[in-house]
């Protein structure tokens, strides 16, 4: 094979979590010229990024032998940390001087952990989840939000340059991760008083699109409505999945009990989230199922 059919390790990027977010970051790595190594539990994840021109790795320390810079994009906390450190994980692949991107939405406290032990092995981590949705990621035109140290930012720019519009370094390890549950916290909450106002203004006899139009238009308007108000009013429950923004909520007001802070409004909003995981939403978008717990007890339905 030639070096481009077979690139060396120091010109290939590795993926892991080929899901919502995940695919289209890998499919703009590869527009951009990079060779990909990618891995997911789902084949048919992993064969539509090879038919781009990706290659299959066997599983996470696969990926991390084939390239130098990995990125971990998976769900939870206990997945990033299997996939990171675990048995078979990156670690165990990893050579001195490689970087680990974590991109997930996880535990600021177990990257703290996953550093110490990747360090300790030579290995660079830092955290740099990302703002923007599955537009965001399909267009390039995400925001990251980096925790970690300047000098393996810098290795790591020129591919987060390539899923991304603007890198924001916010401190050590885990900084950016904090920042991310700062702002998944005011949309999260936001989406819950969205569904309240929609399904108050319908119960009072208001049509759902003509409030939704005015609010667009108007001081009660928001990221979070534009997202979640048109979704309720088509019923489309198809996206962020609830049951991954209960896991932020719950990351929320952990690092609050850590910090020894009340978050009443947060709080809150996490019961109206487990009502939802209680009827059975928890697959549905987060932005628009909330609407149901509301509509349930009011006895309406808010379409237009």
């Amino acid at each position: 094979m030639t070096e481009m059919q077979n690139p060396s390790r120091e010109k290939t990027v590795g993926f892991i979590g080929l899901g919502m977010m995940g695919q289209p970051m890998a499919e703009n790595i590869l527009k951009k010229g990079h060779a990909l190594a990618a891995y997911d539990v789902l084949k048919e994840r992993l064969d539509a990024i090879c038919a781009l021109g990706g290659r299959a790795a066997t599983g996470p320390a696969d990926v991390a032998r084939q390239a130098s810079i990995v990125i971990s994009m998976v769900d939870t906390t206990a997945q990033a940390e299997e996939v990171i450190v675990g048995p078979g994980g990156l670690i165990d692949g990893a050579q001195p001087g490689d970087v680990i991107i974590s991109m997930s939405t996880i535990d600021p406290e177990m990257l703290r952990a996953m550093h110490a032990k990747l360090a300790a092995k030579g290995v660079g981590l830092i955290d740099a989840p990302v703002s923007g949705m599955q537009k965001g990621a399909i267009a390039g035109t995400l925001k990251a939000y980096v925790g970690g140290e300047e000098a393996v930012l810098e290795k790591a720019r020129p591919v987060l340059q390539s899923m991304t519009a603007e890198i924001v370094h916010f401190g050590p390890i885990g900084q950016g991760t904090t920042m991310k549950l700062i702002n998944n916290m005011l949309c999260q909450i936001n989406w819950v008083l969205v569904a309240e106002a929609l399904v108050l203004g319908t119960k009072a006899g208001l049509d759902p699109r003509q409030m939704v139009e005015t609010v667009l238009r108007a001081t009660g308007n928001s990221v979070a409505f534009e997202y979640s108000a048109p979704r309720i009013l088509e019923r489309n429950f198809d996206g962020i999945r609830l049951d991954i923004s209960f896991k932020d909520i719950e990351l929320q007001t952990a690092l609050a009990k850590s910090l020894k802070l009340p978050l009443f409004m947060t709080t809150t909003a996490q019961q109206v989230y487990q009502m939802a995981r209680a009827q059975g939403l928890g697959s549905e978008d987060g932005g628009a199922t909330l609407v149901k717990v509301y509509e349930q007890l009011a006895g309406v339905t808010v379409q237009g």
